[in-house]
């Protein structure tokens, strides 16, 4: 039991840990999909979210994968497996280009260059896979915990300063539409990532505890960030880290305290982004982890030059609208691939 605890929360932490990068703990990518009226699209997303994941683990558990192909393939069928297949390796170098250039933006607070602080977190990355593939998800237990705990005392402590200001009318919920396409969005890191542990996953109350925890907490500290968020909604627009927003006011230890926090967040989305990255390819491309892993990061470098806020807002949409074909094939899974399925038809 206390194993089956454990393992469950260790896959828990590098669901979240795949989530909880740059975009989501700067509040940039939050403030992208939800804002006003998005209480009951955040109540969804952490709803179809931890199916989602139990779909996913339960297939990669069945197939015991090291890598996403099989999972796609389970899911969508050999032929569209092959075109998400490129597209998950696109999102995830893609992604990963935006984890550095969030690094860049955050250590600028340090007075950090940005082309410094970009270098600063390619080599931690490279460093991650000196030792194989198996430190990233004891690195994600460690970190993700300190993230999450940092994160969620800094929000409560703005919102009691400003009074609560909770508001949930079940009237002006028009962005609900939202909540799809955020679920849609962090899907294909999460196949890529737990599609490479599948082999790895030894009971089903792991799968439980993973899917159900990871969508609670994701659901309940969306929640709370959007809330914090819209409260200083018109001043957003000035910064490229909405999260420094809301610690404006704080004193300056915080601010450096929150932004090594937040290039902690970037350094775990990064290093899971290259992980997939390197399960899927290894076939492919022979060698130790940690000089594919450079090769990728030289190859993402020149890249992040297009500015973090940008690459945000333009590719984050577009992935969320082109997932929903899989997020929709996830969902029915279970209903289509149920033993007594083709009995019935």
């Amino acid at each position: 039991m206390t194993k089956m605890w454990g393992n469950g929360l260790k896959w828990m932490f590098l669901i979240v840990g795949t989530i909880m990068g740059a975009g989501y703990a700067s509040g940039r990518e939050l403030w992208e999909f939800f804002g006003a009226e998005s209480g009951l699209a955040i109540v969804l997303f952490s709803f179809l979210f931890s199916i989602s994941c139990a779909v996913i683990l339960t297939i990669a558990k069945k197939e015991k994968t090291s890598h996403y192909l099989p999972v796609l393939e389970r899911v969508l069928g050999k032929r569209l497996a092959k075109a998400y297949d490129i597209m998950i390796i696109f999102y995830l170098f893609s992604v990963t280009v935006i984890m550095l250039a969030g690094a860049g933006a955050t250590l600028e607070v340090y007075q950090i260059p940005f082309w410094l602080g970009i270098v600063i977190n390619s080599v931690l990355v490279v460093l991650m896979f000196l030792k194989g593939t198996g430190g990233m998800t004891k690195m994600n237990a460690m970190l993700i915990p300190v993230l999450i705990v940092c994160l969620v005392t800094v929000l409560l402590v703005y919102e009691s300063s400003i009074g609560f200001t909770f508001t949930f009318d079940v009237h002006l919920q028009h962005n609900w539409p939202s909540a799809l396409t955020f679920t849609s969005l962090n899907i294909l890191p999460i196949i890529a990532v737990l599609g490479a542990v599948g082999n790895q996953i030894k009971q089903r109350g792991e799968i439980v505890i993973a899917s159900v925890g990871s969508g609670l907490l994701l659901g309940i500290i969306s929640y709370l960030y959007n809330e914090s968020l819209l409260s200083v909604a018109q001043e957003i627009i000035f910064y490229e880290i909405p999260l420094f927003v809301i610690l404006k006011h704080y004193p300056s230890v915080m601010v450096l305290a929150m932004s090594l926090v937040l290039w902690l967040a970037i350094y775990t989305t990064a290093t899971s982004g290259v992980f997939g990255l390197i399960s899927r390819t290894e076939d492919k491309l022979k060698g130790p982890a940690w000089l594919v892993a450079l090769l990728l990061v030289s190859l993402m470098a020149p890249m992040t030059m297009f500015g973090f806020s940008t690459l945000i807002s333009i590719l984050y949409p577009l992935y969320g609208v082109l997932n929903l074909y899989i997020l929709a094939a996830l969902l029915l899974y279970p209903i289509l691939k149920h033993p007594g399925a083709k009995e019935k038809h």
